[in-house]
């Protein structure tokens, strides 16, 4: 198979705000903690074929889509376009939108979807590190949202050694 080099940029973001929503599943806070955004270059290799082109672009498109509309605050409408690129079946996206969409699953108060989100980004055999260390936040995110606090400490710990620059708020 030959590859085509696609640099994607990743860009995630990590707000812990606290409650959102009236989901029965989240536990209220009163300290929200700033946002947290984090931008990087993942070179990801691309099947030559035009329907693997295709779909591809189209995924990664629809993501983009979904990351800047979570930056508006448009949550619902992100990860419904989340959820459209992941019908595209491009297995290379799969951990980054995952992972995007477990903060996103964070901001709705679903926090149970958003750690088999994270869950999803964090089994993926390539080596993703910055991936992973904003999954692993997101799970410590919905995790704290559930008073699971013992988990979400060893979730922020998880992702704290991945990428220092991300600090656990518990």
């Amino acid at each position: 198979m030959k590859y085509l080099l696609f640099i994607v940029v990743l860009v995630a973001v990590v707000i812990t705000a606290g409650c959102v929503g009236g989901n029965k599943e989240t536990v209220v806070t009163s300290t929200p903690t700033p946002q947290i955004v984090y931008t990087t270059v993942l070179v990801t290799p691309t099947p030559t074929t035009s329907a693997g082109i295709d779909n591809f672009t189209e995924a990664h498109t629809l993501y983009s889509q979904s990351v800047d509309l979570a930056n508006g605050g448009n949550y619902e409408k992100a990860l419904k376009t989340a959820d459209d690129a992941l019908a595209l079946q491009v297995p290379q996206l799969v951990p980054v939108i995952q992972s995007n969409r477990a903060g996103i699953l964070v901001m709705l108060g679903r926090n149970s979807e958003a750690i088999t989100a994270a869950d999803i980004a964090l089994s993926s055999k390539d080596n993703l590190t910055t991936v992973f260390s904003i999954a692993y936040f997101n799970k410590g995110n919905a995790l704290k949202n559930l008073g699971r606090i013992d988990e979400a400490k060893a979730a922020y710990a998880k992702a704290h050694e991945l990428d220092n620059s991300l600090v656990s708020p518990l």
